[in-house]
């Protein structure tokens, strides 16, 4: 039985005041758009459009921005070069925890170069802001005459404004300025906003590489060896030489790789013998589309000496030619995750895709005790911000600035395809603030959406734990609120009834050494993309994300997996010593009542069956009272992360390839050989097991297959004349039988097994 985790590392249910989990004032409940997170109440100010400001040159221009003041804070605008009519469109939004005045200030400033000239000022009272509340139309914004600092109105000077009260859920949140992100320069607001992102659509190329004909090899003294090379960005594969090896050679063999709508990169390929025989350049939009197993219809292309694009115009009176079978593979799901922790299993092709069957809602709310991961002015710092990625769809949140606590209450929504699927939740430190250097992962969170009730709010506290080359470490805490709600609960049954995968991946299956090659060159595809949007999502956090590199050795966690193999057969090692206390009959009354209900089964043998589903409907009843109240974490006893040592820990974050000494490495070597050892050991003794039955027939021992050829015969006949449940209760009444009549050497059976040859001793 595992022990269970440290406190420290322990899941904890949490009470927040959101209103999809009760736990709100009855009066916010009516405004609270967003309800899996709490409210958080902010004063915006959009600055649209200025006109007639007064100019302080000669030329009556000025170059006018806006600086919006609250309190200790400050917002301010882009400036314009002498433009008296300025277009801003910009939001301020301040955090109304940390309102530090009871008034806003809209003041109108002309840039200079030493000292900046005021022109006008708005000012409004907070007590007198009206309150906005989504789905309402956003407040339209009204022309204000500007005033001067003493209050008197301007003759000239105007700026349309809107001031208003609102939440995070109102649409100018994402794109505001933020009071708590004062620090940040104007050129660095848009890398610490939040942001949904799109993965590319994946699909499979497949390239099915068949004949050439015609080729003109420079040295004709010698038969040629040619073979096809396919390049689609950064891809190269190639087929085997040709066995026939002529002018003519034929090869009939598939070259799969990914690509990513929109398509960039052509397809390019060349027939080579040491040398370049032609070449010819395929663009992926023009290739066919499949969606199952059909044949895809083969063509002929022209090979040039001069790469080509096909459909370009060029008479040719003579060329090499290539056959090719080249088709966009639909029907297959491009895997990009782990499959594992997949969360999206449908095909490509949208002509494949079935309705949804619900919909996911996850409310990222606060972080505790986050780790410091910089030191910034001397001080320990972390500005920290979430990605949840479900499907193809990425969420970044905003980035709140140097604070251990960040609140960010932020709610995003999926589509749900599959409950068989997992939402991977990640933290990380925003680099860009620190010299743009690399983003910090914090910790990640797993939920997988089958062990989630439907339309029931998990609200819990999910410790950020990390595996470091120092050992198992807890970063903090992230607080989240999930929702799965199932829109037709008989097409989610469904679903456990049908196929994983799409249904290519059985007719037409991929090897596993494919599979982790494609999915290596899926997950550098994806990371590319979604590092060029902005801002960008970079490519650490993305393999964070996918879990680039899980699949690389180590020792702790071939220990994990094995204790896990262990955990599961104890359930039958368990049965399997109860039987044999029944056998041993070290409770009389259960071993009585066993031989009653064994000679019941024998005689009435239709009662077998129904008795084992009973048995198994009333323990799965029973045990109906203990299920889990709580979704899965991660566990570092089950990973085996916290009786790890320093070597291995050492080995577990080493580079592939190694980047150790040779002393380092000879000794893990060692170790490593030790451990295949041991494994070599048990593989031996399995296949010296069924060289042992084999050998029963073979004549190997002719003695001891004539002794079980004998017994054979003298079995036939005897079950022939005896009735089988008089054969099965003989045989259960030997089994049971009492202690006085067994012995502790081993049975009859056991001996002549254990003396069959086997082919050890033709092992060098």
């Amino acid at each position: 039985m595992q022990r269970p985790q440290p406190e420290e590392f322990a899941l904890k249910e949490t009470s927040p005041k959101i209103a999809g989990s009760g736990v709100i004032i009855g009066g916010d409940k009516l405004t609270c758009t967003y309800d899996l997170v709490e409210q958080m109440q902010y004063l915006y100010v959009r600055v649209c459009k200025a006109r007639d400001l007064p100019g302080k040159d000669v030329t009556g221009g000025c170059d006018p921005y806006v600086e919006v003041k609250l309190g200790n804070y400050k917002g301010i605008t882009k400036h314009f070069e002498k433009k008296s009519n300025p277009e801003w469109n910009y939001v301020f939004a301040f955090s109304q925890d940390r309102l530090q005045a009871s008034f806003v200030e809209v003041v109108v400033k002309d840039k200079d170069v030493v000292l900046d000239d005021f022109i006008g000022q708005v000012r409004f009272e907070l007590i007198d802001v009206p309150r906005r509340v989504p789905p309402d139309s956003p407040l339209a914004p009204q022309w204000y005459r500007l005033e001067e600092k003493k209050g008197d109105k301007l003759k000239h000077g105007e700026i349309m404004l809107a001031v208003w009260k609102g939440t995070q859920a109102d649409e100018a949140f994402p794109d505001a300025w933020h009071s708590d992100a004062a620090s940040v320069g104007s050129e660095g607001i848009s890398k610490i906003r939040g942001k949904v992102y799109l993965s590319p659509r994946l699909w499979y190329v497949r390239v099915n590489v068949i004949e050439c004909q015609d080729l003109l090899p420079s040295d004709k003294s010698k038969p040629p060896e040619v073979f096809v090379k396919v390049i689609l960005g950064n891809q190269a594969l190639k087929t085997k030489i040709s066995p026939s090896r002529s002018v003519n050679p034929m090869w009939n063999e598939d070259l799969l790789f990914v690509a990513a709508e929109p398509f960039e990169e052509p397809l390019f390929i060349t027939a080579e013998d040491k040398e370049i025989l032609g070449r010819c350049v395929l663009p992926l939009q023009s290739l066919h589309r499949r969606l199952d197993n059909k044949a895809v219809p083969s063509r002929w292309h022209n090979l040039e000496k001069h790469a080509v694009v096909e459909g370009e115009k060029k008479e040719t009176k003579f060329a090499s030619r290539i056959h090719l079978r080249i088709c966009l593979d639909g029907g297959y799901h491009v895997l990009d995750e782990s499959t594992h922790y997949s969360s999206d299993l449908r095909p490509t092709s949208k002509q494949l895709w079935k309705s949804s069957i619900g919909l996911l809602e996850l409310g990222i709310i606060s972080a505790t005790g986050l780790s410091p991961m910089k030191s910034k002015d001397s001080r320990a710092s972390t500005d920290a911000y979430c990605v949840a990625k479900y499907g193809q769809k990425w969420v970044r949140t905003r980035t709140i600035i140097d604070s251990f606590s960040p609140k960010w209450n932020e709610q995003y929504t999926w589509e749900v395809f599959d409950p068989c699927t997992m939402i991977t939740i990640g933290v990380f430190d925003n680099g860009y603030l620190h010299g743009g250097g690399k983003d910090s992962r914090i910790g990640k969170v797993r939920i997988r959406l089958s062990t989630l009730e439907t339309e029931r709010v998990y609200t819990h506290s999910y410790p950020l734990i990390v595996l470091q080359p120092s050992g198992v470490k807890k970063m903090g805490e992230v607080q989240l609120a999930v929702r799965f709600s199932c829109s037709s609960y008989v097409n989610m049954l469904q679903k456990y009834t049908q196929p994983l995968l799409p249904k290519m991946h059985y007719v037409h299956p991929l090897s596993v050494i494919q599979m982790d090659i494609l999915r290596h060159h899926a997950t550098q595809i994806v990371s590319i993309r979604l590092s060029r949007a902005e801002p960008p999502l970079k490519k650490e956090v993305v393999e964070f994300m996918l879990d680039v590199g899980s699949h690389i050795w180590s020792v702790r966690r071939s220990k994990a997996n094995f204790f896990r193999i262990t955990n599961v057969i104890g359930s039958a090692i368990a049965v399997g010593k109860w039987f044999d206390q029944i056998c041993h009959w070290k409770n009389p009354i259960t071993t009585i009542l066993i031989h009653i209900l064994y000679v019941i089964l024998v005689l009435y043998p239709e009662l077998i069956l129904p008795t084992i589903f009973l048995y198994l409907f009333f323990i799965g009843i029973w045990r109906y009272r203990w299920k889990p109240r709580h979704p899965p974490h991660m566990d570092i006893r089950l990973s085996h992360a916290d009786a790890v040592g320093p070597d291995e820990l050492d080995e577990e974050f080493d580079t592939f390839p190694t980047s150790k000494s040779s002393d380092s490495v000879r000794m893990r070597y060692d170790r490593l050989r030790s451990i295949g050892g041991r494994i070599q050991t048990v593989v031996g003794d399995l296949a010296t097991q069924g060289e042992r039955l084999q050998s029963l027939l073979n004549w190997r021992d002719p003695r001891a297959s004539a002794l079980f050829v004998t017994f054979c015969l003298i079995s036939a006949i005897v079950l022939y004349v005896m009735p089988f449940q008089v054969l099965a209760l003989l045989t259960g009444f030997y089994l049971l039988r009492h202690p006085r009549f067994r012995h502790k050497l081993p049975s009859m059976p056991s001996n002549f097994f254990r003396r069959l040859p086997a082919r050890t001793d033709c092992m060098l």
